[in-house]
């Protein structure tokens, strides 16, 4: 394990010097405290499959992998400081697999389609990530999926890169507004957000109460929190984890104005990363390989500039009271119960300001709960679009969105 945590270390010291190397070494602390656990897994691992094996598994995953390859009708929103939003549409029968007998088996009949739903994904993730849900839903409701500003196929944000200020989840909130503008103008719709996406619809409803009071009939909030994240220890001894809230701001700052040496880091260390990520995204021992290389994927698809200036927003959210603007919607709250990263805990207190709220807490999950359980999250989505109006009819998915048996298309 020491070994692993040296190796990593010294492979981000060697790529500069000076200020980048004391930098590097104090990012190289915060990163052994979080890596303890992941790194003795890469130590394992090492023992018994060679680097080059482990490399060739990774292109295998890429290139055979059906995850993350479903597209739709491309779009375009731009945001109230110029950036471009990249945002696709899934609008019923968009192929011929979406025969009336599928539309049958998921929900009973044909879905009305007036209803529009707007998914938006969690921070280092992007659209794809609700790549199961996409696959179950396609052809039975309108669906629209978009990219957070800096991730994915969507610009860099302008307010960011041209005049230096921060990301804040209230920006975020006036972004997903003005994809609704341009993909779903009129008509009803249904919100759901994971993570820092759940986030961003509780600043939308924050800033546009009379928009949720006169169009919003539904509201999933999957694996996010309405504040106090400054309190999450990350399953991390306290003393380690006030170690890395010390330190880890500063050090995201000053990686983000080294991104292109980080990147050759992170390329360096990528076993370690891999198991970091795996650690904080699932909490299944024997997840399936092509779904943990899928979300490694995306996360490390992230630049490490973006990461750094998303991290100081999370800190300072704050929406308990933005809670109140979704009371009398049906709102599902569902989380893993071993979520590390944004524990079940803060949906429960979400859920105790909606009584109304149906509550589920999937065992055996992490973080990102619907690429690991995702049977159960379609199952639960497909009940909240029922009593939303979007769906006629709600019915059990079944082997439709399984992490081991779903369809890729």
């Amino acid at each position: 394990m020491s070994e692993t945590i040296a190796e990593a270390a010294a492979s981000a010291a060697d790529v500069t010097r000076g200020g980048w190397r004391r930098a590097t070494g104090v990012a190289g602390l915060a990163i052994g405290v979080l890596a303890t656990g992941a790194a003795a897994g890469v130590a394992i691992e090492r023992m018994t499959v060679g680097r080059g094996m482990r490399r060739k598994a990774r292109l295998v995953l890429d290139s055979a992998g059906p995850y993350g390859g479903l597209r739709g009708t491309p779009g375009k929103a731009y945001a109230d400081d110029g950036t471009e939003l990249y945002y696709e549409v899934d609008d019923p029968d968009p192929d011929p697999e979406a025969t009336p007998a599928r539309r049958r088996r998921l929900f009973g009949r044909r879905s009305p389609a007036q209803v529009t739903v707007v998914f938006s994904h969690g921070y280092c993730l992007n659209q794809d990530s609700w790549h199961f849900q996409r696959a179950a839903l396609r052809g039975v409701v309108r669906t629209v999926y978009w990219d957070q500003r800096s991730h994915g196929r969507s610009a860099r944000g302008a307010a960011q890169t041209e005049r230096g200020e921060p990301v804040t989840i209230e920006q975020l909130g006036r972004d997903l507004k003005a994809v609704i503008d341009a993909a779903a103008p009129e008509g009803p719709v249904v919100l759901v957000g994971h993570s820092m996406g759940g986030m961003t619809v509780m600043a939308f409803a924050d800033q546009y109460p009379e928009l949720i009071r006169e169009r919003c009939v539904g509201v999933a909030l999957v694996g996010t929190s309405s504040g106090r994240l400054g309190e999450v220890n990350f399953g991390l001894p306290v003393a380690g984890v006030n170690a890395v809230r010390r330190v880890l701001p500063g050090v995201l700052k000053a990686l983000g104005q080294r991104a292109e040496l980080v990147e050759k880091g992170r390329r360096a260390t990528a076993d370690l990363f891999a198991s970091i990520i795996k650690r904080y995204s699932f909490a299944t021992r024997d997840v399936d390989p092509a779904v943990a290389r899928f979300a490694e994927r995306m996360i490390e698809g992230t630049p490490i500039d973006v990461v750094a200036e998303y991290y100081p927003a999370f800190n300072d959210h704050d929406k308990t009271e933005a809670i109140a603007h979704l009371a009398g919607l049906p709102v599902l709250v569902l989380a893993g119960v071993e979520d590390l990263v944004t524990p079940s805990e803060h949906s429960e207190a979400i859920a105790d300001l909606l009584p109304g709220a149906e509550l589920v807490l999937v065992p055996d999950a992490g973080h990102l709960v619907m690429l690991e359980h995702p049977e159960v999250v379609t199952d639960r989505l497909a009940d909240l679009l029922a009593r939303a109006g979007a769906v006629p009819a709600a019915a059990t998915v079944g082997g439709y969105g399984s992490s081991s048996t779903a369809e890729p298309g």
